[in-house]
């Protein structure tokens, strides 16, 4: 299965250094927001020497069509090692490791991003080369080809894992017809038939101001940020105005899909609703789905020996999912396991000694991974894009507390509904319409005792 971050079992005592080093900075110098050439720039005081710049790009999968899907991934690769209108590839890229310097790209389902980070006294240095990078990049035929290939191995590799071909078929299944059924990185088809000009195009197409947000972490005077940013914003073009689109994702009914697989074991994923971001239930939902990890993982694995690694996780993007996750040699019993779980869960409820505990466990993880620069920018970009407020990032402490044990359990029941369920593996081990209908048919005595002698 895959190999994921466990939610934290053990509390510390304290939220840590990172919690208050964050806090502290955002009191004493106070994180604010300017306006530049129309761009909103949020900028975060870090107390320390390090500088990270991170421009970002809204849309995600929502910005080509499916049979471009991977070209915003080529394109932000492109931007640092294609070379650029000063420099060639091998120019820029040593003129950055003279100052130990990071200058990379990334895309993501909501947004891409473009991000520089060094030393403070270093700026002066990296601070043209990133910006060229960023306007100027020049998608070199025989370097483009290169990272295209590049990143077709990559898809291949990925293919022959089995967490990734199942996650792949269930937002397919799940999101048919819709943005989140495309994968940023593409597929072996549509990223083959992309060409430099056509990615250079499209690249040109979505640097506009209108689809740009950038977040700043570091220690820079007012004035100078300014200067600098409002030279980059000058010579990029305003664009047509844009808006990310939100789309919560439903189903009326249980369904089953099932592709044959020579595995050694069968995976099976669920996908059901889950609350948008800025909506009045995520925050309720997110503990509820952390509390429901850890049930789900008792039952599946620890009492009844179906799975080495169930789980669960709640995909708060855009168009949010609630995920349950399983590779299982006995796929019928899996099912009659869980849903007598999420039957009970309904009907019990989360306890009040449960959502306390999430809710430190919770908030200790959320604070521990703002230990870098990168990392509480990274939480800036994410919440002022999902959220429509980067200032979640610093109120998310007085936010989590004020959610009640009703809240956490009104969520649950509101959004753990019908599922969308896909399978790869052995089709004779596995009993369709025990998925489809869930609760309203339970596994027979047979089924159970046969699967028990196995």
């Amino acid at each position: 299965m895959k190999k994921i971050n466990l939610f934290l079992k053990y509390i510390t005592p304290t939220l840590g250094l990172a919690c208050y080093t964050f806090f502290a900075n955002a009191q004493a110098k106070g994180p604010y927001e300017m306006t530049i050439d129309g761009v909103k720039i949020v900028v975060q005081p870090s107390g320390n020497e390090i500088l990270e710049i991170r421009t970002v790009i809204k849309g995600g999968v929502q910005n080509y069509a499916a049979d471009k899907a991977g070209i915003e991934n080529l394109a932000m690769d492109a931007l640092t090692e294609c070379g650029t209108a000063k420099d060639d590839k091998n120019s820029f890229k040593n003129k950055l490791d003279k100052v130990s310097a990071q200058v990379y790209g990334n895309t993501d389902m909501d947004y891409g991003s473009f991000t520089m980070n060094c030393i403070k006294s270093d700026f002066e240095v990296v601070w043209p080369l990133y910006v060229d990078a960023l306007t100027t990049p020049v998608f070199d035929k025989k370097e483009f080809d290169r990272i295209k290939q590049d990143a077709i191995n990559n898809l291949k590799a990925q293919a022959s894992q089995p967490d990734y071909s199942i996650n792949k078929l269930a937002k397919e299944t799940a999101f048919a017809g819709k943005d989140y059924a495309k994968a940023p990185e593409g597929t072996e088809a549509s990223v083959a038939k992309l060409t430099a000009d056509e990615t250079k195009d499209y690249y040109k197409s979505i640097l506009t101001r209108s689809r740009l947000l950038i977040i700043v972490v570091g220690e820079l005077e007012r004035s100078v940020l300014e200067q600098k940013l409002k030279a980059m914003l000058d010579v990029i073009p305003q664009g047509s105005p844009f808006k990310l689109k939100r789309e919560a994702y439903s189903t009326k009914q249980n369904s089953f899909k099932d592709e044959k697989k020579d595995l050694a074991t069968n995976y099976i994923q669920g996908v059901t609703s889950a609350p948008l971001p800025g909506t009045s239930d995520y925050n309720a939902f997110s503990l509820a789905s952390r509390i429901f990890y850890d049930r789900q993982f008792l039952e599946v694995r620890t009492h009844n020996g179906l799975s080495y690694a169930p789980y669960t996780i709640f995909d708060g993007g855009l168009s949010a999912s609630f995920n349950l996750d399983v590779s299982t040699t006995q796929p019928d019993k899996y099912i009659d396991v869980m849903d007598k779980l999420i039957d009970k869960t309904k009907k019990e409820g989360f306890s009040t000694d449960e959502v306390k505990n999430v809710k430190t466990s919770y908030l200790t993880r959320f604070y521990r991974g703002l230990e870098t620069n990168s990392a509480q920018a990274a939480s800036l970009a994410s919440n002022e894009i999902l959220h429509n407020s980067w200032h979640r990032a610093l109120t998310i402490n007085n936010d989590i507390k004020k959610v009640s044990v009703t809240d956490v359990n009104n969520a649950f029941n509101k959004y753990l509904t019908h599922i969308t369920w896909v399978y790869q593996g052995d089709p004779s081990k596995v009993t369709p319409a025990l998925f489809i209908q869930g609760n309203d048919e339970k596994l027979p005595p047979s089924k159970l005792n046969n699967e028990k002698k196995n």
